[in-house]
């Protein structure tokens, strides 16, 4: 029996020329910032945003499934309409936050950030190094497995953590309440875990003391995983390298844009080139599933 028809909306005209091999498929650009189309939808191709704003307005009877570009979904339970299934992008941004991870960490850690602004200027020195330190990554998940992975090679002792201790082919992964006894022991965090009740506000200002002076804070999980006015009452004895920000945007004049130590950058750890062919091959799977009568890949909610 021949598959039927699948309506799929796009979020802007590049789609349908990438899509437009694809067989069985009617194709149709919707931002999904102006009002829902009238016929049925099988799939909806969100545009890349985090943003959860708009959609309680949906109507279920006309949408069946949201692929997100995105791989967080904060804030998507509490406002989409029951009926509606909502996936998230699996596979399109772990490597590329993983690549920035790395790269704001060496950054940090090297001074290249003050090597920019000293222009004009020969100021030669010993900065910090990855080999031979202690480096503490918090988070197990598709993030986590990438950065541990980029992370190999660089001479440093890797401490992993996650919500709770356990073992694998690579040893020993600690839970998060050891982070107490651990804090002390690293010259830096990597933050990749989700945002949960037990994530928000964690890194605090418990957190950051019991850090070692000149130790280093990388985040590239959510804004709201570190308290932002604890590590300006740190004043720079404990540094930050962040993709993300507690609020973001960051507003110019907020103090965190000044605080010593402070590297920033505007959550861009998906966005590089990676993203799109793997985003289209994951639009491309979730129709041939729809296709199959098969239910979509990574459902994070219906």
């Amino acid at each position: 029996m021949a598959s039927r028809t699948l309506h799929v909306t796009v979020p802007d005209d590049s789609w349908l020329t990438a899509l437009d091999d694809v067989d069985g498929v009617e194709l149709s650009v919707w931002d999904m910032s102006t009002p829902q189309p009238d016929h049925h939808v099988d799939l909806a191709v969100r545009p890349y945003t985090v943003a959860a704003a708009g959609l309680d307005a949906l109507d279920p009877d006309r949408l069946d499934v949201i692929q997100s570009q995105a791989l967080g979904f904060d804030g998507v339970a509490e406002t989409l309409p029951d009926g509606i299934t909502y996936c998230n992008a699996v596979g399109v941004h772990e490597e590329s936050t993983a690549e920035l991870a790395v790269a704001l960490l060496l950054a940090s850690q090297r001074e290249i950030d003050r090597y920019a602004r000293e222009v004009g200027q020969w100021n030669r020195g010993f900065t910090a190094s990855l080999i031979d330190r202690r480096i503490l990554l918090l988070g197990a998940g598709g993030i986590g497995r990438e950065l541990e992975r980029r992370l190999d090679g660089f001479g440093a002792e890797l401490v992993r953590v996650a919500s709770t201790a356990r073992q694998d082919d690579r040893g020993t992964i600690h839970g998060q309440d050891e982070l107490p006894d651990l804090l002390p022991t690293v010259d830096a965090v990597l933050l990749a875990v989700p945002l949960t009740d037990s994530t928000t506000g964690l890194v605090d200002d418990d957190f950051l003391a019991s850090l070692p002076d000149g130790a280093i804070v990388v985040n590239v999980s959510r804004g709201k995983v570190v308290d932002t006015d604890a590590v300006v009452r740190q004043g720079g004895r404990v540094r930050l390298a962040a993709d993300v920000t507690d609020p973001e945007p960051l507003p110019p004049e907020h103090p965190l844009w000044t605080t010593p130590g402070v590297l920033i950058s505007p959550h861009v750890g998906g966005m590089s080139s990676a993203m799109r062919p793997r985003i289209e091959a994951v639009v491309r799977r979730q129709i041939a599933l729809l296709r199959d009568g098969q239910r979509p890949a990574d459902v994070v909610i219906g």
